[in-house]
Order: structure tokens, then C-alpha cells, then sequence
């Protein structure tokens, strides 16, 4: 993508002037000199080339792939890896793509050079991705963070965000703001529920487990919506019931519509969540019945409450009776029926 632009020079350029204007956590020229000084036998190196691999997969649609080397046993198959990977991109410089595979990267100059060569793709691939128009999947991503920050201003007491205001502008008086209002509180007041630092692949299989409730959760409220909805619609069978139809749709459809079947659980809720929400509250306590209680839980009935029976252990076996044969069929013997046993006539 970036042959024909950038040279080695012109990416190691285009690199340092990317990391001055907030290029985004891009490596120095320093970095690259360093790690490509250790080689190809350094984790850093190898560290290194799979980050660069990685931002540039995000960006364009390559079928190679590049995994770091955890120990001397792997740096072989690092080597091959970034073989297939230098020829996808069409890399022009021989001392790359050229030779033995594992003779390639002997050399702290062609370390470098390869270095040089991955962040001029990136480098390129970014500017390209800034030139595209957004997709409507990032156009809703947009107006959710917006909606969220939003949210956060509207939370802090904060006057709504101006749409010209930059992001980390935004995020720097967020944060004033919050460091503001956690000095007045107590130490520990807000501590949070998730305290460990999650790897990136943790990340991921939490997102996976999240995604599992999440269908679970779905699946349980829309079962009992379908109850709910079955049990308000037995009210209109009565004769008494169809008078007032009318009135019980108009006073029951603003309520149903507010019952959503879609979880707004999201991973954000996760790190918002402080310590007293692990704290296990029982329905029937007294802080729980203050906000639950109405007057239809104070309805007792009086006197002894009637038996309604339905034990199967009281329950009488049904009695066999006889019949006799009918005429024209018969097994040579009576003919027994299973039923309740009748009353004798006298």
C-alpha cells in the first residue's frame, strides 16, 4: 500500500512526525533503532512486528498473520509467518523477500528496515481509513458515544457539550469534574466491585460470557412478558370486564410498552458497578418492604382458610365394575370398565 509513497526514510519520517501531532501510542524512532538493534532472537522485535501486523489487519483485509515468538523454538516460525505476510504486501526490497527465510533478519539493518517497512503500510492504511466515509455501523457507534458523554455531563451536572468541543478536551473536564466531586466523599466511599486489570483475551471470553447471559436473560423476560400479557388478557373474559375494556387497554398499554424484551446490560454497567452492589438484600426486609408494600399486600382473610384438598395421597383408586357380554363379540369372559364405582339401586 505504501511502496510506491514512503521509502525507508520517508516512513521512519512520516512515523516520528505521526507520534509528534498524537499519531496514537506509535513507537519512536529511538524504539525502532533499539529493537531492531536486539534482532530477530528478541521477544521485543518480534513484540513489535505482531503490533504493527495487528493495526494493519484492522485496517485492511489481509489473509497472513503474524504470532510473536514466546521463546528461540518459535523465532523459525515467526520468520516463515512474516514470509507470506512481506509477500501478500508486495514488500519491494529483496533483502526481505529474497534468500533463506531464516537469513533474512540476521542483520540489525534489515531488522530495521522491515520495522520501517510495516509502519509505512500502517502509516498509509491510516490516512486511507480517514479518507473513507464512515460506515453506518460507525456512524451508530458515533451517536452512542455522543449519547453517552451526553449522559455523563447531564449525570455530573455538567452544561451540555458543545459538538465542536475535542473529545479529549471533553474527557479532561470529565475527569476534573469527577476528581472534584470523589475529594468531598469519605476514602472507599466509591470503591469498585471489579478491581483486577483484565488482559485483552480476558476481555474477550468476558464479552463472549456477557453475550451468553445476555441471550439467556432475553429469553426469560420474553417468557414472562408472554405470561404477563396471557394473564392481563384472562381480566377481559368476564361479563363484568367487557364494559370496561377500553379503560383497562388505555391504563395497561403505556405500562407494556415499557417492558422491553432487549437486555441494556452492557460491559459498561461492569465497570460502574461499585462494592455495595454485591451486597445481597433480602425481599422480605424492612428497606426492601418500604418500597414494595401497597395496600393490596394488607388484605388478610379471615377466620380458618377452607381445605381445598388435591393431596394425592387422599385420592380414592377408581373401583373396577363389571358388564356383561354384549352380543355378537366378546373376548369369552367379562368385560371390565375402570371407573368410579356407582351407587346400588335398590
Amino acid at each position: 500500500l505504501g511502496r510506491g509513497v514512503y521509502g525507508v526514510a520517508g516512513g521512519l519520517r512520516f512515523a516520528a512526525g505521526m507520534e509528534g501531532a498524537g499519531g496514537g501510542g506509535f513507537p519512536s524512532i529511538e524504539t525502532f533503532a533499539e529493537v531492531a538493534e536486539a534482532g530477530v532472537s528478541s521477544p521485543q522485535f518480534t513484540s513489535l512486528c505482531t503490533w504493527l501486523v495487528s493495526e494493519l489487519r484492522a485496517l485492511c483485509p489481509l489473509e497472513e498473520d503474524v504470532s510473536p515468538a514466546c521463546g528461540p523454538e518459535d523465532v523459525e516460525t515467526f520468520q516463515i509467518e512474516m514470509s507470506g505476510l512481506l509477500g501478500e504486501l508486495r514488500c519491494p526490497y529483496p533483502s526481505l523477500t529474497t534468500g533463506d527465510v531464516t537469513a533474512r533478519l540476521r542483520t540489525p539493518e534489515n531488522c530495521l528496515q522491515l520495522l520501517y517497512f510495516l509502519s509505512s503500510e500502517l502509516l498509509a492504511a491510516r490516512l486511507q481509513a480517514r479518507k473513507r466515509p464512515p460506515s453506518p455501523e460507525q456512524k451508530n457507534r458515533s451517536k452512542e458515544a455522543v449519547r453517552e458523554l451526553q449522559l455523563i455531563c447531564q449525570a455530573l451536572g455538567m452544561p451540555e457539550a458543545d459538538p465542536g468541543c475535542p473529545v479529549p478536551q471533553l474527557m479532561a473536564d470529565i475527569e476534573a469534574k469527577i476528581s472534584g466531586l470523589l475529594s468531598t466523599l469519605p476514602p472507599e466511599h466509591m470503591a469498585p466491585l471489579m478491581k483486577s486489570i483484565l488482559t485483552s483475551e480476558q476481555w474477550k471470553a468476558l464479552e463472549k460470557i456477557h453475550g451468553v447471559l445476555l441471550a439467556e436473560y432475553q429469553f426469560r423476560r420474553c417468557m414472562m412478558i408472554t405470561r404477563f400479557d396471557v394473564t392481563v388478557k384472562s381480566f377481559h373474559w368476564s361479563e363484568r370486564a367487557k364494559d370496561r375494556g377500553a379503560a383497562m387497554s388505555k391504563a395497561f398499554q403505556p405500562l407494556r410498552k415499557s417492558l422491553q424484551g432487549d437486555s441494556q446490560v452492557t460491559l459498561a454497567h461492569l465497570l460502574a458497578a461499585r462494592e455495595n452492589i454485591s451486597c445481597i438484600i433480602k425481599t422480605s426486609s424492612g428497606s426492601s418492604r418500604d418500597k414494595t408494600s401497597c395496600a393490596i399486600n394488607k388484605v388478610l382473610m379471615t377466620g380458618s382458610v377452607p381445605d381445598r384438598g388435591g393431596r394425592p395421597n387422599e385420592i380414592e383408586p377408581p373401583m373396577p365394575t363389571w358388564e356383561k357380554r354384549r352380543e355378537g363379540g366378546g373376548d369369552g369372559g367379562g368385560h371390565r370398565r375402570w371407573g368410579k364405582k356407582g351407587k346400588k339401586k335398590k
